[in-house]
């Protein structure tokens, strides 16, 4: 805190000048020693000043014995994954309790390099929220993608000391680590002293992960039982607790706390990647924070879990709590096990919804026009089948990873959809190398036509889903003609879609625009036959992510992802 603050804040406490705000008649959720402290609030220069039975305010709310939360906090997220312009995503993300944001922006680096990442700073600078970032470890994912662009420690140097940078986000190229690459440890020892460094552990353990977390890695998001949570958590890896659209683990991992009765420091709650719609329905930690209370979790061990441990994991030493000096963040709940948020205040300024949240930035002329494809025709789908046990993709409902299960076709010179067994093709969109892996995935279900999106982990190119190769370039043409989106083609003909002209990855429109439009078309999806219990276009973005096990589909073909990475099939 810098003098002039603590001058005004001392003044305050001395009985010399009221606050700048009294809350009177809180319940008050003190995260360090899980007690509820009965006491009026003061809150002056955007700090928490004191709690007494006195007090007096410039402004005084009467909370009404209503319950006073620190501010929630996402540990892991990307705002490029909900589909909207940053501001849009804060200002539901906020209402919904959540004031502290640390973002990824892989995404946009995976498109459009250091200038993507700018222009996620760019948009959230003076935002009413607190949003940080981490710098994208491994962009290229592996060795085996083709994206926009390849970030070296170099390109990084310059952000080393922005006030908004964490440290390194989650590095995904575990044989890198493993094998001690040069590049990868000038990107580690880049951000080493005073920084965080994310993982991104779906299958390492035993001796291969105490290697990689002894290489500084101190958080992992990727865990979907207890048991690969825990043994992290025992190494010091800060386990990252996610519900998001398609990758739901926050059941699994807090049952598994709350039969172990192990300590909870050291987990988190994130939302990694969550659609905007989603947020509406359902919300963002918060919605984490009542599924843990749901299972049986003390309501302030669950608060505990979304914001303090969170907080002093990532250096944040100024939020997370409530108590004098801390950052005047709080949330204002009716009932601490329905846990509905009511009021938001971000530097003891109350957040009154879209209202508050300024348009950001022009984007930039070169973010957009990024898909770079010739026409595409059916024939490019083609996969003959030979008498040989073929690779096929097994979605598993409500993750990410899937499973590697071995079919015998009969023989054909094009494989041709029946049943569960649908075709799978990524192609290629940033430097035209005419590049397109074509498979055969089941657990989707879609019928009589496809699905195109260029969201698709994590170097965004265009994956397409479909039970016949005419609609599957229809589907992939007009992603090429809107340059980015979400399409879906039933019949030959083009139902609808979502333009993402932002890097492929991002609309323009309003957010209520965006939402409605992802519900109308996911409703088509399930009308379609995809199964209710994957999110249609999550889950498809997901199945190109080579570092994900067991089996995903990238522009070079078919990848087997193992402990030291992916081999291509």
């Amino acid at each position: 805190m810098d003098r002039q603050s603590f001058l005004k804040i001392k003044d305050v406490m001395d009985g010399n000048e009221p606050a700048d705000l009294l809350l009177r008649n809180c319940n008050i959720v003190n995260v360090f020693t899980g007690e509820i402290i009965h006491s009026n609030l003061a809150v002056s220069a955007s700090h928490f000043v004191f709690w007494s039975q006195s007090g007096r305010g410039k402004k005084e709310i009467d909370v009404k014995d209503k319950y006073v939360v620190p501010g929630l906090i996402d540990a892991h997220m990307h705002f490029e994954s909900t589909m909207v312009q940053p501001r849009d995503l804060l200002a539901v993300a906020v209402m919904h309790g959540t004031t502290t944001l640390i973002a990824d922006p892989h995404e946009a680096a995976n498109v459009s390099g250091i200038q993507g990442i700018k222009y996620i700073l760019d948009q959230t600078e003076d935002a009413p929220a607190n949003v940080y970032v981490t710098m994208p470890s491994c962009v290229p994912a592996t060795n085996l993608d083709d994206n926009g662009c390849d970030l070296t420690a170099e390109d990084m140097k310059p952000y080393v000391n922005h006030p908004r940078v964490l440290g390194l986000a989650e590095v995904m190229d575990a044989e890198a680590v493993l094998t001690a690459d040069k590049k990868m440890f000038k990107k580690l020892e880049l951000f080493d002293q005073n920084h965080i460094i994310d993982g991104h552990i779906p299958s390492l353990s035993g001796i291969n992960l105490m290697k990689y977390s002894a290489a500084g890695i101190d958080t992992d998001h990727e865990s979907i039982d207890f048991e690969s949570a825990l043994e992290k958590a025992r190494l010091g890896i800060q386990v990252l607790i996610r519900e998001g659209s398609a990758a739901h683990n926050v059941e699994n991992l807090i049952k598994g706390i709350l039969q172990s009765e192990i300590d909870n420091c050291n987990f988190s709650f994130c939302t990694d990647d969550r659609h905007v719609e989603d947020i509406v329905k359902i919300g963002h930690i918060d919605n984490n924070v009542r599924i843990a209370i749901s299972l049986g979790m003390k309501p302030i061990d669950a608060i505990k879990i979304a914001t303090i441990n969170t907080a002093r994991r990532y250096g944040l030493k100024h939020l997370g709590a409530i108590a004098p000096g801390y950052q005047a963040d709080f949330i204002i709940v009716d009932d601490l096990h329905k846990f509905n948020v009511e009021r938001v205040f971000v530097k003891g300024e109350e957040i009154k919804g879209k209202e508050s949240f300024k348009k950001g930035p022009a984007c930039p002329k070169e973010l957009k026009h990024t898909v770079n494809i010739p026409k595409i025709t059916p024939e490019q789908f083609r996969l003959p089948i030979s008498e040989e046990p073929v690779h096929v993709i097994s979605i598993i409902p409500r993750q990410i990873t899937t499973e590697d299960i071995l079919i015998r076709f009969n023989p054909t010179d094009n494989f041709k959809a029946y049943g569960d067994f649908k075709k799978i093709a990524s192609i290629e969109r940033h430097k035209n190398k005419g590049l397109i892996g074509v498979a055969i995935t089941n657990g989707y279900g879609i019928q009589n036509g496809a699905i195109a999106i260029s969201v698709a982990h994590d170097s965004h190119n265009i994956i397409v889903v479909g039970d016949n190769d005419n609609d599957m370039a229809v589907a992939v043409n007009e992603i090429r003609r809107l340059q980015g989106g979400i399409v879906i083609v039933e019949n030959g003909k083009v139902f609808d879609s979502l333009p993402l002209p932002i890097m492929g990855l991002i609309s323009n429109e309003s957010l209520d625009n965006v939402s409605a439009k992802i519900e109308r078309l996911m409703n088509k999806a399930y009308e379609m036959g995809v199964y209710k219990d994957i999110d249609p276009f999550v889950t498809l973005s997901f199945l190109s992510l080579p570092v994900i096990p067991k089996l995903r589909i990238i522009p070079r073909g078919l990848v087997s992802i193992g402990d030291m990475g992916p081999e291509l099939i």
